[in-house]
């Protein structure tokens, strides 16, 4: 276990940002992760837990207690039972379940962080959701002391969300189990009408694993959605918020006001999200409310290929990127009644 004090916390997200940490603790098993979260309860110590940092928005001040970064290893495949550490990078575990014929989170691929932060934030995108596949989560319980296995049920899962997510106190991620299905070779229904088009099929299809995989890698690629660290657009959170998700009678008076602001004929995208609730496009309000590809003139941007992504163009502080988040949510707000939520985690931070 690696220990260091006064330590930069910037160089572990991928925004680039936020000051540092009083104390930095590197854990790289499951049980020095264990003896450091212990460690902080027992003596009271603010704790931070990092994974990939993909998804953490860290305040210019830093963190005034212990930042516990996962570095565990492991990867098992049994059948078609995967199970990850939490510190795998999840873009590499995608990669081997397409090389072992498994379908499941093939359009996953190319999601920046690790193994361990899927569930909680219930990671998607392209129709998939880790919801659907994972079967357990390894946790260790803060409350009792103990390690718990959880099942899916109890995990909580909705629209990026958990009961880890719910309750971040509570629960560390120690290990996490997906069940996977072996199609031979091809991919999980493709269920993203964007996906579809450039495979050239139709929704429901299902195509080759890795001509899945390649296409969305393309697609993120396109939006700034792959790290690049020569590319100021990825230096981001990915999507900063979250598609909302509304009643029909918020939907409602939400397109009476896009009728009235951009003409008779507009539609603003709706999709089925439940039992009478409907899920709009977070980044179609961005740029309808006059947030474009680029906006900002400062160190701090949308990224030039993709209206949902806050980016750092190198410089920034996390005070620049939280202005412009909060630009962006009041101009929402004010042309279509619509608050947006943050997607990100943040730390010493406030939206």
């Amino acid at each position: 276990m690696q220990v260091l004090h006064d330590a930069p916390l910037a160089p572990l997200t991928t925004f680039r940002l936020g000051g540092p940490a009083a104390r930095l603790v590197t854990a790289a098993t499951d049980a020095e992760v264990i003896a450091a979260v212990r460690e902080a309860d027992e003596s009271g110590t603010p704790l931070l837990v990092v994974g990939g940092g993909s998804n953490l928005v860290i305040g210019d001040k830093g963190f005034d207690g212990t930042a516990l970064r996962i570095a565990t290893r492991g990867v098992e495949l049994r059948g078609t039972t995967l199970e990850l550490a939490a510190g795998e990078v999840w873009s590499d575990a995608v990669a081997r379940t397409v090389e072992a014929g498994l379908a499941g989170i093939e359009c996953l691929a190319g999601i920046p962080g690790s193994a361990g932060a899927t569930p909680i934030q219930n990671v998607g995108a392209y129709g998939q959701e880790v919801s659907a596949t994972i079967s357990e989560v390894v946790a260790y319980d803060r409350r009792t002391g103990e390690t718990v296995t959880l099942d899916n049920a109890d995990c909580d899962f909705s629209y990026r969300h958990s009961r880890f997510k719910a309750d971040p106190e509570r629960h560390v991620v120690l290990r996490v189990r997906f069940e996977l299905e072996d199609a031979a070779g091809m991919s999980a229904p493709v269920r993203y009408a964007e996906v579809a088009r450039a495979l050239g099929v139709e929704p429901g299809d299902r195509v080759p694993l890795a001509d899945a995989r390649e296409t969305v890698l393309k697609l993120r690629a396109g939006k700034g959605m792959v790290l690049d660290p020569e590319d100021h657009d990825t230096w981001s959170a990915g999507s900063f918020f979250t598609n909302p998700i509304l009643t029909e009678e918020e939907f409602a008076a939400f397109h009476a006001r896009v009728r009235e602001r951009l003409g008779a004929d507009a539609e603003p995208p709706g999709h089925p999200a439940g039992e009478g609730r409907r899920k709009t496009s977070a980044a179609w309000l961005i740029d309808k409310a006059g947030f474009t590809k680029g906006y900002g003139s400062g160190p701090a941007r949308i990224s030039t290929k993709h209206t949902l992504a806050l980016t750092n163009r190198g410089g920034a502080t996390t005070e620049d990127l939280l202005a412009l988040a909060r630009e962006v949510v009041v101009g929402v707000r004010e042309a279509f009644g619509i608050t947006l939520v943050n997607e990100p985690v943040t730390v010493g931070a406030d939206l």
